[in-house]
């Protein structure tokens, strides 16, 4: 368009350099009276380029009038519109440069699509740190039977992670989605990759979660996800800025951090959500044998304020192999190398599993889980193989009561007895109080002081003297916990 109203320009230019002469001419005061002779080379030049000016202009209102075509479908609205004034042969006409319409430009139409996207896309980070304390001065500094806060008198930095997510859209037509979570630092350490349930650990160790999600239309929803994901079993969760404590407690050291396969949740209503999983086994991204695990479980939630959570695991967590170096004259990635168990131990994991959420008034939130595991090595006795169970049973019980809108206080009361050692290693009853203290600095930067006491009736916990064991221990912690990001709700 620049290069027609230049040419045409030139040609304007070329006409006067003819016509001012001509007039110049007639003006004269000596000039004899009658036509002037203009030279014929002169009038030829003249013509052509008045016809060129003819054919530059046709050309030009015809790319105008395309413009104003493909414009014109995108109708002004409100703010979303700019006046602009044609200066050829139409009226004042709208072009949209935001909102629902098609903007006149690709560029502008190619920037609207990626703020659309990343309008539906957060990226969170989270960094949670420590400085514990243990009176018993243990060998080593250590906090026994701990998830997370396992070191004694020492700043430590106990998870920073990163969190991609993209959820599903269904009223803007998007039924997919993916979420990744990547974790680095102590509790990374505690949760994933544990050699006895790993064949291959280090592979996965940072990648917390990774799913993608897809919503089939089917009746109010059904929600499917496949990959690997943090487990429910228990009422605690991995981002420490969402708990009510600091520390966490021994049943969700206990049960499973994770699993992978494949899951599905259908709301029947908005009271009530069904649950269904397929995985390969708890805290195994890849399995240990060729039997797939499955939960059956359902959310109620009869009002606003009540929120309870019943499942049930069926598990088989036994080996049908071990690892070797080697196996034969190929060639295998590390790790894959294994030597058939026979017999395997085919013995069933069962998890009964509930908790209830009764935000009881505005400051106050009562929370209460139970939890029964039974897991045999063998499924029928056989001749030199013991099937006696092991048995752990318990719960726990929580109350935080919010004294200002940056201020809370907490408690923490539990119970676990682990008959047969399927948790501690130990026959024994533990039991742990925590009091927690919280308090938000600013948004996204919280501190938790916290003291808990864990005791057992068997002589168990750390001391300061090598081999000589107490049945209690006692600890005092701060966390400092810092994030950002455009997440809402619990992560």
């Amino acid at each position: 368009m620049i290069r027609l109203f230049v040419r045409a320009a030139m040609i304007v230019a070329i006409v006067a350099s003819c016509i001012l002469p001509i007039r110049a001419q007639q003006q004269m005061p000596n000039q004899a009276a009658g036509t002037v002779a203009v030279p014929a080379q002169t009038m030829e030049r003249l013509q052509q380029h008045l016809a060129e000016l003819e054919a530059e202009v046709s050309e030009l209102r015809a790319q105008m009038k395309e413009i104003r075509s493909a414009a014109s479908p995108a109708p002004a609205s409100g703010a979303n519109a700019k006046l602009r004034h044609d200066t050829t042969d139409g009226p004042v006409e709208s072009v949209v440069l935001s909102g629902s319409g098609q903007a006149p430009q690709g560029g502008a139409a190619d920037d609207r699509s990626i703020l659309n996207y990343l309008k539906g896309t957060t990226v969170d980070v989270s960094l949670d740190a420590y400085y514990a304390y243990n009176f018993n001065n243990p060998v080593g500094r250590v906090n026994l039977l701990r998830a997370y806060d396992v070191s004694s008198n020492a700043f430590s930095l106990n998870q920073a992670a990163v969190i991609f997510e993209r959820t599903p859209d269904v009223d803007a037509g998007r039924r997919y989605g993916a979420r990744l979570d990547l974790q680095f630092g102590q509790a990374t350490a505690t949760l994933q990759g544990n050699p006895l349930n790993e064949p291959r650990p280090n592979i996965y160790r940072n990648i917390f979660q990774a799913y993608g999600t897809y919503v089939v239309p089917l009746g109010n929803g059904l929600t499917v996800d496949f990959g690997k994901w943090a487990s429910s079993l228990g009422v605690e969760g991995n981002y420490t800025q969402f708990q009510i404590n600091y520390s966490r407690s021994y049943w969700f050291n206990f049960l499973p951090f994770y699993h992978m396969g494949i899951r599905a949740q259908y709301n029947v209503n908005k009271k009530l959500a069904l649950d269904y999983w397929v995985v390969n086994g708890t805290n195994q991204t890849e399995p240990t044998n060729g039997f797939k695990d499955e939960l059956f479980g359902l959310v109620v939630t009869p009002t606003k304020n009540i929120n309870w959570t019943v499942n049930y695991y069926l598990g088989q967590e036994h080996p049908d192999a071990t690892p070797v170096s080697t196996c034969g004259p190929v060639p295998v990635q590390p790790g894959l190398c294994f030597d058939k168990i026979s017999p395997a131990p085919d013995g069933k994991l069962h998890i009964f599993d509930s908790y209830v959420s009764w935000q009881s008034t505005p400051r106050l939130l009562l929370q209460v889980e139970g939890d029964y595991v039974i897991q045999r090595l063998w499924a029928n006795a056989a001749p030199g193989h013991s099937s006696a169970p092991s048995h752990t049973s318990g719960g726990a019980a929580y109350a935080k009561y919010q004294l200002t809108p940056r201020t809370y206080i907490a408690g923490r009361t539990e119970y676990l007895s682990d008959r047969g050692g399927l948790f501690s290693g130990v026959t024994e009853a533990l039991k742990e109080v925590t009091a927690t203290y919280d308090f938000t600095v600013a948004n996204g930067f919280e501190m938790k002081y916290e003291y808990r006491r864990d005791w057992s009736n068997q002589p168990i916990f750390l001391t300061s003297a090598q081999d000589v064991f107490s049945k209690d221990q006692n600890t005092a912690t701060v966390g400092v916990i810092w994030w950002f990001g455009r997440k809402q709700g619990p992560w």
